[in-house]
């Protein structure tokens, strides 16, 4: 018995690396300033911090903002797009919208990889610009 024991546990050690080291969450902190967006005359400010569990896809986020022409009517994160450039909706943020908001959500794997390659942004959108009046591109924080 003390031999099957000592070499089914080399085995058991593999087993447990194999199975083990592949569910380990990442933890991955991102940050974006928020600039006007679409030509608006405004000058918003604020930010965007998020952490980010890569395994899972489980996003927790705060938004802080000041300086738009108005209410926020509708807030989203999109992508995949570099800094410049436009993408589609991801995920919507749901109101109320006030500055210092907070929310999670649930994110594909897609969505994660965009995440960490710095091609997701928070747009903000008011009545003035419903295209999007403020953006924060996400990048690693460091």
């Amino acid at each position: 018995m003390h031999k099957i024991f000592k070499s089914a546990l080399p085995l058991a050690a593999v087993a447990t690396l194999a199975l083990g080291g592949g569910a380990m969450a990442k933890t991955v902190m991102l940050t974006g300033s928020f600039t006007p967006e679409n030509g608006t005359t405004t000058s918003p400010t604020g930010t965007v911090k998020a952490t980010l569990n890569t395994r899972t896809g489980s996003l927790s986020y705060t938004i802080s903002y000041a300086g738009l022409s108005g209410p926020v009517q509708a807030a989203h994160f999109h992508g995949p797009a570099p800094m410049g450039k436009d993408g589609g909706v991801l995920v919507p943020i749901p109101g109320p919208y006030q500055s210092g908001m907070s929310g999670h959500a649930k994110v594909s794997a897609a969505v994660v990889k965009d995440l960490e390659h710095g091609m997701t942004y928070v747009n903000l959108h008011t009545a003035a610009e419903p295209m999007g009046e403020a953006r924060a591109q996400l990048t690693m924080a460091k």
